[in-house]
């Protein structure tokens, strides 16, 4: 990807703290205000603003003052970065409620609509931020201020029920991570250094506390914080979609058409948790908008495309892959410039939309001990990709995934072994239960025995290590409790192996696909490159013994056997979950009939990667992605609110009559 370059800085920095902004209802929001200046003395204005409203600490070095403030404010630009409603030095204690504030959006308006108002100010603001900082930044949109110009909103969720607390029905188990990670530093724990303690010691419990579901009101660490605990019973017991996930300060999608039209730039990555969100949200802006739009999507994590690393995990992209925040900066400036001080920079004639295709490497450990599956970026002029191909693969009861459709089920038919149950054999592990073929597979689903999360699109599940330990790099300059995180699942690409620490994993440590209660699917080795951009879409026929269970796949990049990998590599590229009870609608449950067969769809995130030839395309199916999804407890009672566990048998037909498949959005 192009880089532009960076005009010098111009200006020194003079700053006023904790600047204290009225909103409409008199709650003051704490802000830092950092002006260019030339020998100590501020510039006068008019000058143009970049606006960051933050839940994570107006003063964070991290954060605001070293990528942001000393790099924008020295080439001409006030920069104002603000505490939110109920956090750090702001007003409003008691009115946080992690991202589900329903006054985020008119503080938003407030604020940008004062900046306007002051000496310095040009009239046109800017905004910026990932993650929590991108949210503040649609909510504010969504208000249509008029001086808004221009926003860039970095990995962030704009449906939280679809991207954020909860995906096909089941609750993403990071967001209960993300309230840990809020709470450790909220208003009400401030002043209280016991109760802080007693925090800290369990958030360094949270592999512990995931497996402690139904969670208990009040029984929780966040019982301290109560607009938090409130939230996560919210994120936790709401399992359809009702009026309150329906607000505007949690589906902003759907008032898009309330949306600012202001410039917009989207950006996000293969391994982060929201690429359908900034896909989605460029999309909607790009056909209703006048302004120019763009989105750019790379094999990051959350946090990667920030920093100067190549991999995603244990899986190394490319030196092509990396930007960090020089490029990111370089970008945002080229941004700015065009859209609050009207140069003409040629940013309208770079391409639409920028991604990623992963794959091409030789598969072999490179020399930072990664595996090298490599990529190249691309200029595109749209998302999604009109010339993308559906192509189906069905799902074979041997094991095979092919292009032929499946045959009349024959129950008297005998069994025949497909590659799966051969490597099962070599493996000495047990193979599955006996199928016939283009018939049913059946597995047992026990909560009690999770299929481990080995990596994932994950996001905040932080727990606290001791000092010394392996601390997360995202964090590494950050002091003093952050540097201390660790995320209890690996962001990005791994091979699918169970491992010792990882949560849910057991000895003899199996590969997944070595595990009875994963269905494995795959083609055999490609005679050529495949291209697989965009959405992929299960489409399964399953049956269960329970009157609610789930079901999750995953899309594996199946890497052929080499010194360095000597039994080949499982890389996950992207997957996800239906719970059953919402397989009708997300709005209201419909229990199943033990027995019964119902058709299933699973949406997997949006991703770009080249399967090479001698790689396999695979899909698992299975009904368990801990911790990443919540357990099904299998019983249909209430969500969150269940009493104990049931074991399911759990079934996927693969006949001609019911043929389950996956359709591939291939390039030709």
């Amino acid at each position: 990807m192009q880089i532009p370059e960076t005009r010098p800085a111009e200006y020194g920095m003079v700053i006023a703290k904790d600047v204290m902004v009225p909103m409409r209802d008199g709650v003051r929001l704490a802000a830092d205000i950092y002006y260019p200046a030339i020998d100590g003395e501020r510039v006068e204005g008019p000058l143009p603003t970049i606006l960051a409203r933050t839940s994570y600490d107006k003063s964070n070095i991290w954060l605001w003052v070293e990528p942001v403030a000393n790099f924008f404010t020295p080439r001409g630009y006030v920069f104002v970065v603000q505490d939110l409603r109920g956090r750090y030095k702001s007003e409003g204690k008691g009115q946080y409620f992690h991202v589900a504030n329903p006054l985020d959006g008119k503080d938003g308006y407030d604020t940008i609509e004062w900046i306007a108002e002051q000496g310095w100010s040009n009239g046109k603001v800017g905004m910026c931020g990932s993650s929590h900082g991108a949210m503040t930044q649609t909510t504010a949109a969504l208000e249509n201020p008029p001086h808004l110009a221009a926003i860039w909103p970095d990995v962030g969720p704009i449906r939280n029920y679809f991207h954020h607390m909860r995906e096909g029905g089941a609750m993403q188990l990071h967001m209960f991570g993300a309230q840990f990670l809020h709470a450790f530093e909220a208003q009400e724990l401030q002043g209280d250094p016991v109760s802080k303690l007693a925090f800290e010691r369990e958030m360094a419990r949270l592999r512990d506390w995931v497996w402690q579901t139904p969670f208990k009101k009040d029984l929780t660490p966040l019982s301290k914080v109560p607009g938090l605990e409130q939230t996560l019973f919210n994120y936790y017991t709401r399992g359809a979609y009702d009026d309150w996930w329906g607000a505007d300060f949690n589906d902003y999608q759907r008032y898009f058409d309330r949306h600012a039209d202001v410039a917009g730039t989207f950006s996000s990555g293969w391994y982060d948790p929201y690429t359908v969100a900034a896909a989605d949200h460029f999309h909607a802006m790009n056909e209703k908008n006048e302004t120019p739009q763009k989105l750019i999507l790379g094999p990051w994590t959350h946090e990667t495309m920030r920093d100067d690393r190549t991999w995603a995990a244990d899986v190394d992209m490319g030196a092509e892959s990396s930007i960090g925040y020089h490029g990111y900066n370089a970008l945002r400036l080229q941004f700015f410039d065009r859209f609050l001080l009207g140069v003409e920079n040629g940013w309208e004639d770079r391409p639409t939309v920028m991604i990623f295709i992963m794959g091409g490497g030789d598969g072999r450990k490179s020399i930072k001990g990664k595996m090298n599956h490599g990529g190249y970026w691309r200029a595109e002029e749209e998302w999604p990709l009109s010339r993308a191909v559906p192509t189906t693969l069905y799902l074979r009861s041997n094991g095979n995934l092919t292009a032929e459709q499946p045959g009349a089920f024959d129950s008297g038919a005998p069994w025949t072994a497909g590659p799966t149950d051969v490597d099962h054999a070599v493996n000495g592990v047990a193979p599955p239960p006996t199928v016939q073929p283009d018939g049913p597979r059946t597995f047992t689903f026990d909560p009690a025995h999770p299929v481990p999360t080995i990596s994932a699109n994950v996001t905040g599940f932080f727990e606290l290590v001791p000092v010394g330990d392996h601390l997360d790099e995202a964090f590494r300059h950050v002091v003093p409790w952050r540097a201390r995180m660790k995320s209890i699942v690996n962001p990005g690409a791994t091979h699918q192996r169970e491992a010792e620490g990882i949560v849910g994993a057991r000895e003899p440590y199996p590969l997944l696909a070595h595990r009875p209660d994963v269905l494995v699917f795959q083609t055999e080795p490609l005679e050529g490159p495949i291209e697989v951009t965009g959405q992929v879409t299960i489409h399964l026929w399953v049956s269960s013994s329970a009157v609610d269970t789930d079901f999750t796949a995953k899309l594996i990049d199946v890497h052929p056997a080499n010194p360095d990998y000597p039994e080949g590599y499982h890389m996950n590229i992207c997957d996800s979950i239906i719970r059953c009870r919402y397989r009708e609608s997300f709005e209201y449950e419909v229990m199943m009939e033990p027995g019964e067969v119902y058709p299933v769809t699973i949406t997997l995130p949006p991703t770009s990667n080249r399967f090479m030839p001698g790689h396999r395309i695979r899909v698992d199916i299975s009904s368990s992605n801990f911790p990443r999804f919540d357990l099904n407890p299998n019983t249909g009672e209430p969500m969150g609110r269940h009493t104990h566990t049931v074991v399911a048998q759990n079934t996927v037909w693969c006949d001609a009559e019911r043929a389950s498949r996956m359709v591939l959005p291939v390039i030709p």
